[in-house]
């Protein structure tokens, strides 16, 4: 087994990268209220994606998703642990994260 990396390791780029997500499954306290989603009431177990604009969307158990203009890219950040998967397709993603 030889001690060099393959010979293209590749992370992606930037901009090859649409946005990250994590599983949030507790219930998400926006400033003091806890956030439901507006088409089931669901308020806990949501997929938080934060995209290359900055911008922050819930995605709910049922597959609802809903803009949350309250929570910012910096949140996302203080709240996420490190990157430790890159999917190719959003569908791969939800599955990894058992959604």
């Amino acid at each position: 087994m030889p001690d060099f990396p393959p010979a293209d390791p590749r992370a992606p780029a930037p901009q090859d990268v649409e946005g990250v997500m994590m599983r949030w499954m507790q219930p998400l306290v926006v400033d003091g209220d806890v956030h439901a989603c507006p088409t089931c009431g669901a308020y806990r177990d949501w997929i938080v994606f934060c995209l290359r604009d900055d911008s922050v969307w819930l995605r709910c158990r049922a597959g609802h998703q809903v803009q949350e203009p309250r929570l910012n890219a910096a949140w996302f950040n203080r709240n996420s642990g490190p990157v430790d998967h890159w999917h190719p397709t959003l569908e791969d993603g939800l599955r990894h994260l058992g959604h």
